[in-house]
């Protein structure tokens, strides 16, 4: 079977994990001539139960939005760079349950691969955290590619390559 990759789909969450995966997702773009798609999930701090009705918040559509517009202005260096190389690239701030969203994101957008970082969580903060990777792993409707967290430079340049 030959897949034909035209679009890859790399989840940013703005740490070093990701920025490991992007550099991935980016020279396999330039290899196969793909266009990449950035995408960052806001999780609404209100759906999550990250603020209930004992605290007072002023303006609740006014505070998700100012989170989106600060996640607009984090993924503008992100599109600058592979843009500067003649990579084709989009960008989107959804939101929503992190592996959910992602997942809707890539079927919408017909994506054909997901390239995503792994934070390398183990034992009892993975039980408790999850993995976002790991969900939508399971989930996804195409292929996901994981770069794992503590990957070292030498796979990096050699995924380059």
């Amino acid at each position: 079977m030959t897949a034909n990759i035209t679009k890859i789909l790399i989840p940013v969450d703005f740490s070093p994990h990701a920025e490991h995966a992007f550099g991935y997702a980016a020279a396999l773009a330039r290899r196969l001539g793909a266009e990449l798609t950035l995408v960052h999930v806001v999780e609404d701090p209100f759906a999550a139960g990250a603020w209930g009705a004992e605290g007072y918040v002023p303006n609740v559509g006014e505070l998700l939005q100012e989170l989106i517009a600060g996640a607009e202005r984090q993924l503008a260096p992100w599109k600058e760079r592979p843009a500067a190389q003649g990579l084709t690239v989009k960008t989107a701030v959804i939101t929503g349950r992190p592996a959910q969203a992602i997942i809707e994101h890539a079927g919408s957008a017909g994506c054909d691969l997901i390239v995503m970082a792994t934070h390398g969580r183990t034992g009892l903060s993975h039980a408790v955290m999850g993995s976002v990777a790991e969900r939508v792993l399971r989930r996804a409707p195409c292929p996901v590619l994981t770069v794992r967290a503590n990957a070292g430079a030498s796979e990096t340049a050699q995924a380059v390559a």
